[in-house]
């Protein structure tokens, strides 16, 4: 298999459409439940599970870069996941996104995996 055609593979087309800035949208790659956040019209995506309480954050709210889980208040950065308020002290996963043809791409290799064991 030719590189180009690994790494064709690794993309997969999201048929959400972009959530209005602000505001975020669960979906579902196979067994990844993951969330498409909107921060300004650039979109990211995150695993929808706290590292904290394994909540999902699909509920939570969205304020600039910062999302806030809502079942005990704790904040991370949909950029690379890390924690920016406890309870969240591990990062969560974060999933690239590229637009392509009108449409946005997810890789579901994570640039960010979640640590569970702390």
């Amino acid at each position: 298999m030719s590189e180009e055609s690994a790494s064709q593979e690794e993309w997969q087309e999201l048929s959400e459409p972009l959530p209005a800035p602000g505001s975020t949208c669960p979906f579902t790659v196979g067994d990844h439940n993951l969330l498409l956040c909107n921060v300004h019209g650039q979109a990211y995506v995150v695993a929808d599970k706290c590292s904290h309480a394994n909540a999902p954050l699909a509920r939570g709210r969205l304020s600039g870069h910062v999302l806030e889980c809502p079942l005990h208040g704790g904040k991370l950065d949909v950029r690379d996941g890390k924690p920016v308020q406890n309870p969240i002290r591990k990062p969560v996963a974060v999933y690239p996104v590229r637009s392509r043809n009108g449409r946005f791409e997810i890789s579901l290799q994570p640039s960010r995996v979640e640590n569970n064991n702390a």
